[in-house]
């Protein structure tokens, strides 16, 4: 897959889709006789791939801003992408064998394949295989930990969820966790009533704050009770 990339594009052609998938870089001019030969062995290689890999041309002489941002001195200049950050590149003309060398340390292994399906799947089962290579992966981790609040394993779900840090996603699924089942309907109820605990009882200070985290940031009674919680700490 090729696309043409802009400084207008260039964080979400380029930076924002390495995330799931390489990107490769091709710093081209019209006027440079070595991108000429170098452009189509990139684009044969990579259309090979079968969109495993994608080619993002950027043509320098219109967008200065991504060769300011990669101190691009001359070109062809290839850079490599993935998560977002650099991770390979070289300058100049090559033949096929070289740039097919390169693109292939791009292409996730058999086990990363069968990884990502894994997590792509979803299930209890497949999760677990994936947790089983990856200890740590975050994602598998807290779509586990969702699965198993689900079904009441609050316990279990707490559990996994210690082995990442804390984050906006993990800290929802954590306060369902340690709230059960907790009737959504009497969340202001309980808060009135825990306010006069607070100060004093760790316990209910941590399921204020966790009533406070499954209603939201967007319930405009949040960030009232909020304001009410820190006047009793403070």
């Amino acid at each position: 897959m090729t696309v043409d990339v802009t400084d207008a594009t260039f964080e979400s052609e380029v930076v924002q889709r390495s995330k799931t998938t390489p990107v490769v870089v091709d710093m081209w001019a019209p006027w440079c006789e070595p991108c000429q030969t170098l452009g189509p062995i990139l684009e044969k290689v990579i259309d090979a791939t079968d969109g495993k890999v994608i080619l993002a041309k950027v043509n320098i002489d219109e967008n200065p801003g991504v060769v300011q941002a990669f101190s691009v001195q001359s070109i062809p200049a290839v850079y490599a992408l993935r998560d977002g950050q650099p991770v390979d590149g070289f300058m100049g003309s090559y033949p096929e064998h070289f740039v097919q060398e390169f693109v292939d340390k791009l292409l996730p292994t058999a086990g990363q394949s069968l990884q990502a399906e894994l997590l792509a799947a979803g299930d209890e089962t497949s999760l677990r295989k994936v947790l089983e290579g990856e200890p740590g992966n975050e994602d598998a981790i807290v779509a586990l930990a969702e699965l198993l609040v689900e079904r009441g394993d609050n316990d279990e779900a707490l559990a996994l969820l210690e082995r990442i840090p804390e984050s906006d996603r993990t800290r929802k699924i954590a306060a369902a966790a340690r709230l059960g089942d907790a009737p959504e309907d009497d969340y202001e109820q309980q808060l009135t009533t825990l306010l006069d605990t607070v100060r004093d009882d760790d316990d209910a200070r941590q399921r204020f704050v966790d009533l406070l985290e499954l209603m939201g940031p967007d319930d405009p009674r949040t960030a009232r009770y909020r304001k009410q919680l820190t006047s009793r700490l403070f």
